[in-house]
Parts: structure tokens; C-alpha cells; sequence
């Protein structure tokens, strides 16, 4: 009688349920499932109904019998921004409602490997006793992740808590940052006392990640290579793998030829045939990204510096954008009048196809992790103006690092957008688009065929298999 055959490599995925994380954890999966990966992904109900009523990823995935969705009931699904209270409101009900659940499958599914997201340490807490290996995924960049692994360090040096109120100081305890890292480059977290719970959550969860198996990063090798040495310094044990751009490894691939959106807003298309009436690297994209907020005042101090700069302009205003708008702050009657002449305003973008598209030259950006790669990868020069977490050492890297944009932190003038855009669309135009497209270059390369993420692809693929093979 022949042997069974084993069965094949099983692989747990759990993201963050908030856009970015399951965007790019869904990405992930969709390299993985050509493999011959069966792969479980759990997610919110809220994100669930999202992604089957704006995407096509059910139709996508549904050619992958060993593909399925989970979808956890029970979490917190109300509103999610930049106030802390409501995002710990999701992860606080978090561990309680999923702990058990996760416990269940990786003790009773023949699970392979977890591949949990870096952000949710109690993932580990919840493998252990099963002899699962755990992978974590960081939806973060290598320098952002570094920052946070270094906070502890920072405290012992005692550049945290902040002594004074001079964001531009240097903060030089930061190995591979000391050159040009400023107090206000930290995540913003940082400018927070010690005792504030999420940057005291996020430090001890970076801290644990020499505890998984593997590090799986969204990146490059030609991006953030000195920066991952530092990395590596410091998790030893860890297998790391740098993997992206994401977006752009699918499609080298030929896995996903056109967009494969995971949005969980529904896109407004008609932005396309907007652009399409304008001449090339005439127009500014911008978007905030999916949980930011803005006041009223930087609202209009942004409208005035985007119609003052004369661009034509492509700006995502999500309805909840904007807080404390009511009906008596109405848009004064110069910028309607700019905006109509100039502008097109939308809910939400089909964004990597508006980077794609030859008439956008620059991109106005919170510096969130996958708007920063979609921006590398298609050559489009940033302005950067981030608003937490990760984004400030993002926005710091696409300016003193990479020479990709300007940023302009923690200012909101109608003046300086209006300068900072001209600086960047017009004044240093060539230096900004060279700069941009060597680095697309790059990125392309990576996920090509022999390139240093395609190969780390293949060797985590490789890895995952090995793991079935000595658990049979």
C-alpha cells in the first residue's frame, strides 16, 4: 500500500484588523497560496463584510481550494483614528475574544506555522505549548521598526522622556540614525510621558521579537539594507525575510496582472478619467490615508496651500476626515472657486492606479507604510506630512535617506504647503524625479527574478514546507 502523501503546509495568518495591516497581510497570502500553501486568514466581521462588498478578493481567492477566511465575531468594530483611546479600545478587546479562538486552531487544525501580525504580541503568549512556530509580520518599515526596538535604549540614555520643548534636538542613540535623527522623527508616540500605555504597549511588543521564529518584513534590500544589519544584530536567532514591495512582487509574478485592491472603502474611479484629461507630472495626489483626522483649520490651511500653489490637485477626503465640520464652516468661496478650476475631490482612491498613472508627478502622503512603497515603486516624489506612529521616521528616511520628497512635519501653514509643493513639483522637479526613479528601479529589481526580495520569497516558501516535513 503506498505511503499517504503529507499534507500539505497548513498557515495561520492573522493580521491587525485596521486597513493597512490587513492590505498587506492579504498580499502576503496571495504569494503564498500559488506555492501550495493552505492558508487560514482571520478576520474582523467588520473587515470581512468590507472586503466582500468593495473588492474582488473573495473571486481572487476562491481559485485556491486551501484558502479560507475565519471571521472573528466580538470585536471592538466602532471607529478607528489617530485618538488613542479608540484604537486601544480594539486592542484591548483583541487578546480577550481572539486568545481562545487562536489556541483552538493551532492546537486542533494540524497548523504548519502562525504568521501573526508583529504588532499583536499576545500571539506568541497564545502558540505557546503548541509547537507552532510563530512569524511575525511587521506592515511597518525597517527603520520605523528599528525606532521602536531602540526605545528602551533611549530611555536608558535618557533621550525619553523628552527634557524641553526643542523637537529639531538630535537624537543620536539610534545605531544607523545618528546622523540625522531628530526628537520629532520618533514615532509620535515618543513625545509622550513614560507612562503613556501605547508607547509602553508597542516598545515591549517590538522587544519580543527576537521570541518569534522569523521576522517577515514589507521591504527591500536596497531600501533599508544598513538598517536591517542593525536589525539583524539584534535577533540573532530570527530568520528575517524582506519581501516587497508587496504590491509590486505580485505583479512580477504574474500572480495579480492588474491592481489587486484590498481596499475596505469603497474607491471612486472617476478620478481616473479626471487625470486623464491632464498633461504628464502636472498633478498632486493627496491623501491622508485611512485613519487620520484633521480640524477644520488644518483642513482650510491645507485647501488654501494646495490652490495657492496653482497645481492641478487630486485630494481623498474621506467623510470622516475632517472632525468638528458642520454646516456652518462652510468652505470659503476662493477655494470652491480653486477647486473647481483646478481640483477633484473624491472619498477614496483606487490609489496604486493613481500612482500609476503618468499625469500625477508628486504625492502629498501621510508616509504610511504601503502609500510610502506604492509611491517608491511607480517613481512619484513625495511631500511628506505624517501624523503618527511609524510615519514620522518614514517621512524623515523619504527626505534626509532617500532624497525621494520633502517633509514638512508638524507644520500646517497655507504658506509652507504652498512652498513645500513648489519646491518639490517645480524648483528641485528633476532632482526629486531622478532620485524617484532610480529608486523605482530598484525596488522592481528586487521583486524580479533573482532579485533579493523574489529570492526571500522563495526561501520563506522553502522554510514553511520544511516545517511540514519534520512535523510529519
Amino acid at each position: 500500500m503506498d505511503p499517504k502523501p503529507p499534507s500539505p503546509p497548513h498557515v495561520l495568518i492573522f493580521p491587525c484588523p485596521a486597513q493597512g495591516h490587513v492590505n498587506s497581510m492579504l498580499k502576503l497570502t496571495e504569494l503564498l497560496l500559488p506555492a501550495g500553501l493552505h492558508i487560514t486568514f482571520l478576520i474582523s466581521a467588520k473587515d470581512h463584510d468590507r472586503l466582500s462588498r468593495f473588492t474582488t478578493v473573495h473571486s481572487r481567492l476562491s481559485s485556491y481550494p486551501g484558502f479560507r477566511f475565519h471571521v472573528i465575531h466580538g470585536l471592538y468594530e466602532g471607529p478607528i483614528d489617530t485618538d488613542e483611546k479608540l484604537s486601544l479600545m480594539l486592542i484591548d478587546s483583541l487578546p480577550k475574544v481572539t486568545t481562545p479562538l487562536l489556541r483552538m486552531l493551532l492546537l486542533d487544525s494540524q497548523v504548519t506555522c502562525f504568521i501573526a501580525d508583529g504588532i499583536l504580541g499576545f500571539s506568541l503568549d497564545a502558540a505557546a505549548g503548541t509547537g507552532v512556530p510563530v512569524m511575525f509580520f511587521r506592515t511597518i518599515s525597517a527603520c520605523a521598526f528599528w525606532a521602536y526596538f531602540c526605545i528602551p535604549d533611549l530611555i536608558n540614555s535618557g533621550d525619553l522622556p523628552f527634557q524641553g520643548t526643542n523637537l529639531d534636538e538630535r537624537i543620536v542613540n539610534v545605531k544607523g540614525m545618528e546622523g540625522f535623527l531628530r526628537r520629532r522623527d520618533l514615532p509620535s508616540f515618543c513625545r509622550s510621558g513614560l507612562s503613556n500605555t501605547t508607547f509602553q504597549e508597542v516598545s515591549s511588543i517590538t522587544r519580543r521579537t527576537p521570541d518569534a521564529h522569523a521576522l517577515i518584513l514589507n521591504t527591500f534590500e536596497d531600501l533599508e539594507g544598513p538598517i536591517l544589519s542593525h536589525i539583524q544584530k539584534h535577533c540573532p536567532n530570527n530568520n528575517i525575510y524582506t519581501i516587497g514591495p508587496l504590491h509590486a512582487h505580485l505583479k512580477a509574478r504574474s500572480i495579480s496582472k492588474s491592481t489587486s485592491s484590498n481596499s475596505l472603502f469603497q474607491e471612486d474611479r472617476t478620478c481616473i478619467g479626471w487625470l486623464d484629461q491632464h498633461a504628464p507630472k502636472s498633478v498632486l495626489y493627496v491623501s491622508f490615508g485611512s485613519i487620520a483626522t484633521l480640524t477644520r483649520d488644518q483642513l482650510i490651511e491645507f485647501w488654501h496651500g494646495l490652490v495657492n500653489s496653482e497645481k492641478p490637485f487630486l485630494w481623498v477626503i474621506r467623510e470622516d476626515l475632517v472632525s468638528s465640520l458642520d454646516d456652518e464652516n462652510k468652505v470659503p468661496s476662493e477655494l470652491e472657486k480653486g477647486t473647481k478650476e483646478r481640483g477633484y475631490l473624491v472619498g477614496w482612491a483606487p490609489q496604486e492606479d493613481v500612482l500609476t498613472h503618468s499625469a500625477v508627478g508628486a504625492f502629498l502622503t501621510h508616509n504610511g507604510w504601503n502609500s510610502t512603497l506604492e509611491s517608491i515603486v511607480e517613481g512619484v516624489p513625495m511631500v511628506s506630512w505624517p501624523f503618527f506612529a511609524d510615519q514620522q521616521p518614514n517621512s524623515r528616511f523619504v527626505e534626509a535617506v532617500w532624497k525621494l520628497g520633502l517633509d514638512m512635519k508638524d507644520t500646517c501653514d497655507r504658506r509652507i504647503v504652498e512652498k513645500i509643493v513648489k519646491e518639490v513639483m517645480e524648483v528641485r522637479k528633476e532632482e526629486f524625479e531622478e532620485s524617484a526613479r532610480r529608486m523605482a528601479k530598484l525596488a522592481k529589481e528586487s521583486v524580479s527574478s533573482g532579485g533579493s526580495s523574489y529570492r526571500n520569497l522563495d526561501r520563506l516558501i522553502e522554510d514553511i514546507k520544511m516545517m511540514t516535513a519534520q512535523s510529519n
